[in-house]
């Protein structure tokens, strides 16, 4: 089974810089977007054999998620189920006859750190919504989950000690949320590799010198963490600040 994940920062410029493409050559059984930054009625995205599932933020041009899938899940949820946290359109869970997917866009500290006690919060409920998923079948988790989690995850850590992204408070979260049963998919099969990024600044041609940072991810359970086959990022597929990533699991 293959599975694609992409932050696109708006699909609907995504879509005018090679969505399609991508999302065509890459042939995903599941595919799950975030940061959708539209509603509902303003794209009409359909993709033969995949059925598309969308939660948008109440707030118009923000955040939102998305998942195309070409099997039909047994069911279907948006959000955690806690008003606070699901306004955003963070959060989409598909329910299959062996394992949850859920597509999660955890919100950004902000440059002043000014979301980081909600951004708290959030991650609390997410690991205990996660939990209590795991304790009926496994979960694959994948996102923006807006942390580089250790010192390898990111060039510069010295630097950014403190800022969004890579404070000491949201880098234990991530530390909690593997602890409690789960695993990077990345990591579980590259555990030393360097310059391994997932997004990049549009500032200082960041990109262009892989300056970047590993903030998107596939999280697994740790019971299915053996059936991990690969684990892909794709830094040569444009279209957004982020590039995709891909699991590639047998269950």
């Amino acid at each position: 089974m293959k599975l694609i994940s992409w932050n696109v920062n708006g699909i609907r410029a995504c879509v005018n810089k090679g969505f399609s493409d991508f999302f065509k050559s890459a042939d995903a059984d599941i595919f799950c977007i975030q940061e959708t930054k539209c509603q509902p009625g303003q794209i009409e995205l359909n993709f033969e054999g995949y059925q598309s599932y969308w939660n948008s933020a109440e707030k118009k041009g923000y955040s939102g998620t998305a998942i195309f899938s070409k099997e039909k899940p047994n069911a279907i949820s948006y959000g955690i189920g806690i008003p606070e946290h699901d306004k955003e359109g963070r959060v989409i869970t598909l329910e299959f006859e062996k394992f949850y997917m859920v597509n999660i866009y955890t919100p950004n500290s902000k440059r002043e750190l000014e979301r980081l006690a909600y951004r708290q919060v959030w991650e609390d409920e997410i690991r205990k919504y996660l939990l209590q998923l795991n304790k009926t079948k496994p979960v694959i988790m994948c996102g923006d989950l807006n942390v580089a989690h250790e010192e390898i995850d990111l060039k510069n850590p010295k630097s950014n000690r403190g800022n969004a992204g890579f404070t000491d408070e949201e880098r234990e979260k991530m530390t909690e949320l593997l602890n409690a049963g789960f695993v990077d998919s990345f990591r579980y099969l590259y555990p030393d590799k360097v310059d391994a990024y997932s997004w990049w600044s549009y500032m200082g041609r960041a990109r262009e010198k892989n300056i970047g940072w590993r903030i998107d991810y596939f999280i697994v359970s740790k019971d299915i963490a053996n059936k991990i086959q690969n684990a892909e990022i794709y830094p040569e597929i444009m279209g957004s600040d982020h590039c995709p990533i891909g699991l590639e699991i047998s269950l």
